[in-house]
Parts: structure tokens; sequence; C-alpha cells
């Protein structure tokens, strides 16, 4: 029997540190709900929260839709924010335009886009400077698929 279609949009507020993480969470949650393996839910969370950071902590408000289908999972966070001025560079390890407030809270170790570069099966990143970033995750679930990357 085929899966049904869903889709989920969560809010992110920008400078939110007290609910930083919450929305990957919630996430977490509505796949664990479907049924979908551990190592799956694992992968898609990392990128949901590095996303969530980046836009807590760069992009002014955002959003993340996630959309399940048979087959696959799609995970899209768009914000409103000042947008990424050099993509190749800030997918770059150990890159990093964090405030120095943000980095004494303990972020801006530039792994955000590399770590979600790695668990993703695919990522797609638009972005144009002062008006935003929107990234495109896609994971493969079907298809007799483990959950494990192809890559």
């Amino acid at each position: 029997m085929p899966m049904p279609q869903l889709t989920r949009n969560f809010s992110i507020k920008a400078r939110d540190f007290v609910r930083a993480g919450e929305v990957s969470i919630q996430v977490q949650g509505v796949l664990k709900a479907i049924g979908f393996p551990a190592e799956v839910i694992r992968r898609i969370a990392i990128c949901a929260y590095e996303s969530e950071m980046n836009v807590v902590m760069h992009g002014g408000d955002g959003e993340l839709r996630l959309k399940v289908d048979t087959g696959s999972i799609e995970v899209e966070v768009e914000d409103f924010g000042e947008g990424i001025e050099n993509i190749e560079l800030a997918l770059q390890e150990g890159y990093s335009t964090a405030s120095p407030e943000d980095r004494e809270r303990g972020f801006g170790a530039g792994m955000g886009l590399p770590n979600i570069k790695k668990n993703a099966d695919s990522l797609d990143i638009h972005s144009k400077k002062g008006e935003g970033t929107c990234l495109k995750m896609s994971f493969m679930t079907g298809g007799g698929n483990d959950g494990s990357r192809g890559k």
C-alpha cells in the first residue's frame, strides 16, 4: 500500500535561541510516528537542526517545510535574511560568518552546511545577498532502501 503524501510547515524565528532546535525535534517526532528507520530520521534531524540554526543565527524569520512522499522525504528551509554571499565557501568545513555573540553561545564552528551536504542525498542551495536563502534537501526512503545513503 503506497504511503499517503504528508506535508508539514514549521515557522522559525530569527534570534530565538530559547526555542532553537524545537523544529528539528518536531520533524523527528513526525517521522518517528510514521515509522521511518532510525538512520533515516537521524540524517534528516541533523539537516533540519543545522538549517534551523542557520535561520536563527543568520536568516531572519523563516520556514521549514517537510514533505513525505512514497520513496522520499524532502525538507525545504527558506529564510528572508541576509543571504549567503559565497555558497562554495560556505560549504567548506570550518568556514563561518557567525557573530562573536553566537560563537560565545557555542555556535559557528562552520560545520552547518557541510553536515547538511554529508547527510542529505541531494542538496540544492539558492541564495541572493540581501534577500534570503532556500535549501532543498532530499532523502531517499523507498524501493527497498534501508535508509542508508547510496553515495
